[in-house]
């Protein structure tokens, strides 16, 4: 008993001190899910949209900048509808926001580019 008690002693300071230390420099562990790595490979690839989409852009006036800080970086990724295992280009289907989605986004993971096939307001 006297072990466990040397053990809590010195193991509950130092993941406090963990704690801090990773807050302060703002590090998080849910990059390593597979939905955030989706989102982060696709927000840095060069956007390329359909006829559709761009219409559909236009209809409900939304802008790239838009798109990237709002729908894209609040969303989730739908990964029973999507078609992740796609050799060549695999296909997604994205929700935002996570909770009461709004929109929906399709679209393909090319080598260089993100080709945005269809967005529907929900």
């Amino acid at each position: 008993m006297r072990k466990l008690k040397f053990y809590f002693l010195g193991f509950v300071p130092g993941l406090l001190i963990v704690f801090f230390i990773l807050n302060k420099k703002g590090a998080r562990c849910s990059g390593y899910l597979p939905n955030n790595r989706v989102i982060a490979e696709s927000l840095s690839k060069e956007f390329n949209y359909s006829s559709t989409f761009s219409q559909e852009m236009k209809l409900l006036s939304i802008n790239e900048k838009f798109l990237r800080d709002h729908i894209f970086a609040k969303g989730r990724i739908d990964f029973n509808r999507s078609n992740a295992q796609k050799k060549k280009y695999p296909f997604y289907i994205l929700t935002s926001p996570k909770k009461k989605p709004e929109y929906e986004v399709h679209f393909e993971k090319c080598d260089q580019t993100l080709f945005l096939k269809y967005l529907k307001k929900l």
